[in-house]
Parts: C-alpha cells; structure tokens; sequence
C-alpha cells in the first residue's frame, strides 16, 4: 500500500494556510463593520485506544457583529474505523480499517438575513485508497438571484480549469445531496459537491489537490464579495424570522443527513468542532 504521509502532510500544510487567510478576511469585515472580535482557537487532541498518534485539529470560532457564528476548524486524524463504519467507507473494510483524514470545513451564520449563511469543506482521505472530497453551498434565508449567480459563476470558473464536466457534475451532487427529504426542499441555493476523486499516483494527487485548491481559493474570492454587498441592508422581524426559520432547516439537515457530521462522530473527533456548524439560534413552528 502506498505511503501517504507526505501527501496527507502537503495537503495539512495548505489547509492551515486557507484558513489562515480565510479567517483574516473574515475579520477584516468585522473591523469594517466597527466590531473588534476575533476567532478564539481552541486545539484538541483525538484519543484512540492503542494509537500512540491519533491527531487532532484546531477549532477556530468567531462571534462578531457581521458573522453571528463562523467556524474554521482545520484536523488531521488516523486511526482505525470500528468494523461497521469502515464497511461504509471507499476503500475500506473490516479487514482494512486504517485511515488518515485531513481537513478544513467552514459554516457561517450571519446577523443579518440578507447575508447568505454558507457552508465550505475540502478534505483528503486515505484507506485502502485515497481521494480528495469537498465543496461549498450558499444557504441564503432571503435569496437574491444575483448573488447566486455570482457564487455559482466562481465555482463553475474553478471547474472548468480542469475539467468540462466538474461544474455540471459537481452542481447536480451538490443539489441532490444538500437536500432534506423530510422537507421535501432543498436547504439552500446550491454550489458544488464532489467526492471520491481518487489519487492512484503522485500525478493524480497533483491534479486533484490543485483542484481542491482552486475551489477554496474561488470560496475566499466570491463569499466576502457577497457579505460586503448585503451586510448593512434594513431588515425587519419578519425577515428575521424567516432567517431563524431556514437556520432550523439546516440545523436537521447536519444532524440527520450530513456525512461529515457523521464521520466527525464515528471516528472520535472534537464534539464541539464536529457541531460548530449547528446555527446559534433557530426556531421551529
């Protein structure tokens, strides 16, 4: 099997500088809105029976006067799945249940319910096989049509500098997946989804993570874009309201459907890391 420390190390490395810069930015927003919060980061350390080195990851966390709840959380794990999980992950089974997983996955929720809440998370993972997965969706309780446009044009711009199908391929997954059956709606505007694209060699591992990089640097590109555009704009209770309403939705879409929150849970992440993505305050009729 091959090694893939060095790669899994390579892709650590630009992670932690993603979310360097994207919390820099985020924080230049708060200072132009007259706010002076900062993320607080909070380091965990994952705990496995007989694995002497198991990881962990950095939590970074933000409530301010634009962002009413980021977080950036930035891990690199290995270990070993329980049996029944591994069974349900690519290129593992009960036989073969080590894994190394590294990451950055961001959810913010804003104050104001013009700004689009959104959701971003790029991640390679090794088993038997190694592939890089991610994407970001924008998940605005009032949609504008322009902002989506714009969100959905970065994305599609990233995809095609690599491939031709990504963008339609990646576009639809991101609709089928981010959607609550239960609601029979979809929790927001859409974006981009992938998984599984596999490295066999070092030349696929090049072409897929410079992909990867592409999608987190078109994220930090558009998505503060779309906060300075909406984030002095009047609402009133109702829009509030409505906004308090869809944080519900994607509250039960997290904890019932998403994969991510189920991996987190199974494979002895941080809870409160695992769960920074739940809105801080939501209702439900």
């Amino acid at each position: 099997m091959v090694d893939w420390t060095e790669h899994t190390d390579r892709a650590r490395a630009w992670f932690e500088d993603l979310r360097t810069r994207i919390c820099t930015a985020f924080e230049a927003i708060e200072r132009e809105a007259g706010s002076d919060a900062v993320f607080a980061y909070d380091g965990w350390r994952r705990e496995e029976a007989g694995n002497p080195d198991p990881g962990g990851g950095t939590r970074g966390l933000m409530k301010g006067r634009v962002f009413e709840k980021v977080g950036v959380n930035v891990s690199t794990v290995k270990g070993r799945f329980a049996p029944e999980f591994a069974a349900t992950i690519n290129g593992a089974s009960a036989g073969q249940s080590e894994f190394s997983a590294t990451g950055i996955s961001l959810v913010a929720h804003m104050a104001n319910p013009h700004v689009p809440a959104v959701h971003m998370n790029t991640r390679f993972l090794t088993t038997g096989k190694a592939w890089f997965g991610g994407g970001a969706d924008l998940n605005p309780p009032i949609p504008y049509d322009e902002d989506t446009a714009e969100f959905h044009a970065a994305f599609r711009a990233a995809c095609a500098a690599h491939n031709p199908t990504y963008y339609e391929r990646f576009a639809k997954w991101a609709e089928d997946y981010f959607f609550i059956p239960h609601r029979g709606v979809h929790r927001g505007v859409g974006g981009i989804f992938y998984d599984h694209l596999e490295c066999a060699d070092d030349g696929a591992f090049d072409r897929h993570f410079a992909f990867t990089r592409d999608v987190g640097e078109a994220f930090l590109a558009v998505f503060p874009k779309l906060v300075r555009r909406r984030m002095s704009a009047e609402f009133t209770e109702a829009d509030k309201r409505t906004q308090l309403e869809w944080r519900g939705r994607y509250a039960e879409f997290n904890l019932v459907y998403d994969r991510g929150t189920l991996f987190g849970l199974k494979t002895g992440g941080n809870v409160d890391a695992i769960l920074m993505s739940l809105p801080p305050h939501a209702v439900w009729n």
